[in-house]
């Protein structure tokens, strides 16, 4: 039997993805911290980024952007506001030490790159929009940590490209997993295509897993029950501030509730070895059956279906053995009901 170390280290890794949601805010991204915490996340992640190095002033925000900000300002102007510096790095590694979850952050340029490395971090996080970014993949393949690489918007042929650029740089395909993603927020349930989370497993031999912009928590517990070894799904302190992703996260609430779910289908799924179970096996011979006389039966009786029949409990003869019983002999006299002994 699996010790319970060995059980956790074979869990699915729940990434809470606050993202932006700080706001700017340090003591927004603070608590962001503490709920991804009491949910039970295995990381809490954010994003690094010099805004002025991955957009120019002549980007135009996603529409679903333009439908949570300022019309009025571009894609540089907001997200300028959202841009956290090394200083605002170290005190959140420092909050997450503290409350005991691990820090991830996507970096957006190389130089960010650079900075998590120089901050530890574990693992990287490609974001859907740097799949196709050769001399940023080959910066974080040369690092040599774990990577989870998003794929939205990507076709196979992508996803391929991408596995091998950062392998050829220094990654180590099975420190690489893939996530299925779709980019729309909200993503309508008609686009999610979680069946290909598996395909692109098995067409890369590779950990994949589920990188969520669905409303709800229904889809992030379904990828885990297809197999995800990685999910992330952002969330926020309150849907209804003022910023891009807000308006397709889960609040803490909800995200506690998803992620208890997916903690429970994860135990629901066992290891596939069909058998009782500790659990049903007091019933065994409660609700099984066993041969019993139908009626009363004299000792040398031939045993036949007319005055055999099965009933519970199960503490007798196995109803299984039924075939070989019939057409013995009765060993001794029987009242109806006595179980039959052999």
């Amino acid at each position: 039997m699996s010790s319970s170390s060995e059980k956790k280290n074979m869990r699915c890794v729940i990434i809470a993805e606050a993202g932006v949601n700080h706001n700017g805010d340090l003591e927004m991204a603070k608590q962001l911290i503490e709920k991804a915490a009491d949910a039970g996340a295995d990381y809490v992640k954010f994003q690094t980024f010099k805004a002025d190095r991955i957009v120019t002033a002549q980007a135009r925000k996603a529409d679903y952007q333009l439908k949570a900000t300022d019309e009025a300002e571009g894609q540089l102007e907001m997200i300028q506001k959202l841009e956290l510096d090394r200083s605002a790095h170290e005190l959140l590694i420092a909050h997450c030490e503290a409350h005991h979850i691990g820090f991830l952050s996507t970096p957006f340029d190389e130089e960010s790159v650079e900075l998590l490395v120089e901050l530890g971090i574990p693992a990287f996080k490609v974001p859907s929009g740097e799949i196709t970014n050769v001399p940023y993949l080959r910066k974080i393949g040369a690092s040599g940590l774990p990577v989870y690489l998003s794929t939205g918007m990507a076709t196979l042929g992508e996803v391929e490209f991408a596995i091998q650029t950062l392998e050829l740089a220094g990654s180590h395909r099975n420190e690489i997993t893939v996530l299925h993603c779709n980019t729309e927020y909200p993503t309508p349930m008609h686009d999610v295509n979680l069946k290909a989370m598996s395909t692109m497993g098995i067409a890369f031999n590779i950990a994949a897993g589920y990188s969520d912009h669905t409303l709800g928590i229904e889809v992030p517990i379904a990828a885990l029950a297809l197999g995800a070894r990685v999910i992330e799904k952002h969330f926020t302190l309150d849907r209804n501030l003022a910023g891009p992703d807000h308006a397709a996260s889960l609040e803490p609430n909800e995200l506690a509730a998803m992620i208890r779910a997916i903690r429970n289908v994860e135990d629901a799924l066992g290891d596939g070895v069909k058998r009782p179970t500790a659990s049903e096996s007091g019933n065994l011979q409660i609700v099984r059956k066993s041969l019993v006389a139908s009626r009363a039966i004299r000792e040398g009786e031939l045993l036949t279906s007319d005055n055999l029949t099965v009933k519970r409990p199960g503490t007798g003869i196995s109803a299984a053995s039924w075939d070989n019983v019939i057409g013995g002999v009765a060993r001794r006299n029987y009242e109806r009901d006595d179980l039959i002994e052999w």
